[in-house]
């Protein structure tokens, strides 16, 4: 559908509609230490987390993004059902961010649209790691500002119970699966919902701090076969640390020059839910109260590129979120790659919570379309 505005400016992303999908399987942390050398003390301390979901033998990042993407354009008041009755889909494009696609190729996001009933739209995938939704966000607001869209549907997704090693003590207690997503209209730069002031970075010298070896073309060029380590997700953790904490707090004080805000002026302040230590070392470097902090990584542990979408619909379902608030968005990944970006919270009907924090929402009998 063309954008039409009346504005002779571009129109701006105007945030729709949020929603999140977890799977039901909860992996509690003494479940964990029932195969690794931990304990629930230890890993709370270090992490803050309690328990994370996982998905099941057999499901796939596109299963999850599929409900995460139903939930979002049902909450925005879109039904492809519906709205495809007229001859029109709902959105004009579907961006799916992720680190664990479905397979190598083809892209994850057509397959999504299609079986959300939207054919014929654009779709790709995005892939910046745990900044994939802010680069993602970014992305969608490109192609609404180009006149490209007139709206957008971006989730965040990613399994990675897939490739982190069940046996690796430092990385099977942080991560769990998971997806978010929103969707984004044409709209004015000054209405509730406006997505803008982006900064997005990156540093490639050192994309050995987090790195799937395997898998991709420089791996399968390589003689041999590769290892067990090789086939898993590898992260060094106190580097990663320190370059998470100074990119994180860096973009978000760009991104608070650029729009004219200070620091008092976020009511929320949003990060990629890596782990709580992470989360509140960044929040404190911005001088930020640490209750502004929007977190739910001690349900869900790090889902990755789903995990600032799923913390804005938690948030918003548990009313914590309310309209005109001012939130700070912040990421950092693998890449290594960081980004931030500010919205004002729009009008929203309240998201259906997916998770509580032991007691996940599901539809059914499990059984996914």
């Amino acid at each position: 559908m063309p954008v039409h505005t009346s504005s002779t400016s571009a129109p701006a992303a105007v945030l729709c509609g949020v929603a999140g999908w977890v799977p039901p399987r909860v992996v509690t942390n003494d479940e964990l230490a029932e195969r690794l050398d931990t304990d629930d003390t230890w890993i709370r301390t270090r992490t803050g987390i309690r328990c994370r979901h996982i998905a099941k033998p057999g499901q796939a990042t596109s299963d999850l993004a599929v409900e995460a993407g139903r939930l979002a354009l049902r909450n925005a008041g879109l039904d492809p059902a519906e709205t495809n009755r007229g001859g029109t889909d709902p959105v004009d494009a579907v961006i799916v961010t992720t680190t664990t696609p479905d397979r190598p190729c083809p892209a994850t996001a057509p397959a999504v649209a299609a079986r959300l009933g939207l054919n014929g739209v654009a779709a790709f995938d995005v892939g910046a790691v745990c900044t994939g939704f802010v680069y993602g966000l970014a992305t969608a607001a490109g192609l609404i500002a180009s006149g490209v869209a007139a709206r957008v549907l971006l989730i965040g997704a990613d399994t990675y119970s897939t490739i982190v090693d069940p046996l690796d003590r430092a990385n099977a207690i942080i991560f769990g699966d998971g997806a978010g997503a929103v969707v984004l209209r044409a709209g004015d730069e000054d209405e509730p919902g406006a997505i803008g002031h982006f900064d997005l970075g990156s540093d490639g010298t050192h994309e050995d701090l987090i790195m799937v070896a395997a898998g991709g073309s420089r791996g399968r060029s390589a003689e041999g076969e590769p290892t067990r380590a090789e086939r898993h997700f590898a992260m060094r953790g106190n580097e990663v640390y320190r370059h998470a904490v100074t990119r994180m707090a860096a973009s978000a004080r760009a991104t608070l020059t650029s729009a004219g805000w200070k620091t008092d002026d976020v009511d929320h302040f949003v990060p990629h839910q890596a782990n709580l230590r992470i989360l509140h070392s960044v929040a404190d470097d911005l001088g930020l109260p640490r209750e502004r902090c929007v977190a739910n990584v001690d349900a869900v542990g790090n889902t990755g590129a789903a995990s600032i979408p799923l913390a804005l619909a938690d948030a918003a379902a548990r009313r914590v979120l309310r309209p005109g608030d001012r939130l700070l968005l912040t990421a950092f990944g693998g890449g290594l790659t960081w980004g931030s970006c500010l919205l004002t919270w729009p009008e929203l009907p309240p998201p259906i919570r997916t998770h509580d924090p032991f007691v996940p929402h599901h539809t059914g009998d499990d059984t996914l379309s």
